[in-house]
């Protein structure tokens, strides 16, 4: 068994022990509504999210070592030739296989491992891949949806992705709130319109205040008619993709944000390696501020820039520093001190005070000169109050 097991017999839970009335967590775009998953292709060919992306340019700078990233999904196949786990949690206590395919994709598109004979790869390979299962099917649970976070949080987790939308929940807040405190970077897909009207709320927990929500783009940049256009901080690829699939092998023609969310989970594994001082608020900041720009209404800040994410200077990110304080001299050096020339002193004082009795003659004479001429140079009167 290739990883290590989280904290699997403590959080493993059967979902016949969720009551009815919680709302249902739903993939975005979901998966198919089986536990066997769709059949793999033994081949893939370059997606142009590959290609848009161009990570490969960053993997100089940084693969995103050092860098814990936690999928929340419905499980990794971790037999697949491209994906190497760290760890991994079943909430759900049905095993530890991806038995839809989604979350094996999410993995794939975040860390899977470059290959010269296969055109695919993963945003952050060099990343620490931690998988939580929460989910068996298409459907999932909010309360097991909370706990995952959770779990992600307390196994040191540094960047998490939920590709998954869901109501509004307390408890789903708290967790997330519990992680953002954890200075953890979630990243959450915004959801996609499943409405026939194609009207759609916000979608949870990518609506929270504080969660980096990922819209999905269009080859041109543009936003998908399936993304949900509220509360988007920026696109990832989200239509025509591949990916890595459960059985050792991959799918195409892939769509949905559940699918951009982890290209920009990527990116911020990246940033987090490379630039280790930035909290989650600042590591979310860069993203969005480097992104490549877009127009109308639910593209947030534009396709995510991997380069820029991870190569701009922000002026804001620099801090002015204050000299350091002179060392004082060596107490040797103190000691061989000249003590000052007494004799020198003396004539300093002495120039001093002739050139003050200089000046002062200046003054009288300046005073009294114009006074002399005024009255001719005479004496004034003695006495008297007449005029002369």
């Amino acid at each position: 068994m290739i990883g290590r097991v989280l904290l699997a017999g403590v959080f493993a839970l059967q979902f016949a022990t969720v009551p009815a009335a919680v709302p249902a967590a739903v993939p975005a775009h979901a998966a198919p509504e089986r536990c066997e998953p769709e059949k793999a292709s033994p081949s893939v060919a370059e997606s142009w999210a590959q290609k848009r992306l161009d990570v490969k340019r960053v993997w100089p700078l940084t693969m995103g070592e050092g860098v814990t990233v936690a999928v929340i999904d419905s499980g990794v196949d971790e037999t697949h030739p491209q994906i190497r786990l760290a760890g991994k949690a079943d909430l759900t206590n049905t095993s530890f296989r991806d038995c839809v395919g989604h979350g094996t994709a999410v993995a794939g598109i975040i860390a899977g491992q470059p290959r010269s004979d296969l055109p695919f790869y993963g945003v952050a390979p060099a990343v620490k891949l931690l998988s939580i299962k929460q989910t068996t099917t298409s459907l999932g649970d909010v309360s097991l949806l909370a706990k995952a976070i959770r779990t992600a949080a307390d196994e040191n987790a540094d960047v998490i992705n939920v590709s998954i939308q869901a109501h509004d929940q307390p408890e789903l807040k708290s967790a997330v709130e519990y992680a953002l405190g954890n200075d953890i970077v979630i990243v959450a897909a915004a959801g996609n319109v499943e409405k026939d009207d194609g009207s759609t709320g916000p979608a949870y927990p990518a609506a929270y205040d504080g969660v980096l929500s990922v819209g999905s783009a269009t080859p041109n940049g543009g936003r998908s008619t399936f993304s949900n256009p509220n509360a988007v901080a920026v696109l990832g690829p989200g239509e025509g993709l591949s990916s890595t699939w459960t059985g050792k092998g991959y799918r195409s023609n892939l769509e949905g944000t559940s699918y951009a969310a982890p290209y920009v989970a990527g990116v911020a594994a990246l940033v987090r390696s490379r630039h280790p001082q930035l909290d989650q608020l600042r590591v979310r900041r860069r993203i969005t501020l480097t992104a490549d720009g877009a127009s109308g209404r639910g593209t947030g800040a534009g396709m995510v820039n991997p380069l820029l994410a991870v190569t701009t200077v922000l002026p804001s990110e620099q801090v002015a520093v204050a000299p350091p304080m002179p060392e004082p001299l060596p107490a040797s050096v103190v000691d061989k001190v000249v003590p000052p020339d007494q004799r020198s002193i003396e004539v300093a004082t002495a120039v001093a005070a002739g050139g003050l009795s200089l000046a002062g003659v200046a003054i009288v004479a300046w005073i009294f000169v114009p006074m002399g001429r005024r009255r001719g140079w005479r004496a004034g009167s003695s006495g008297g109050s007449g005029v002369n």
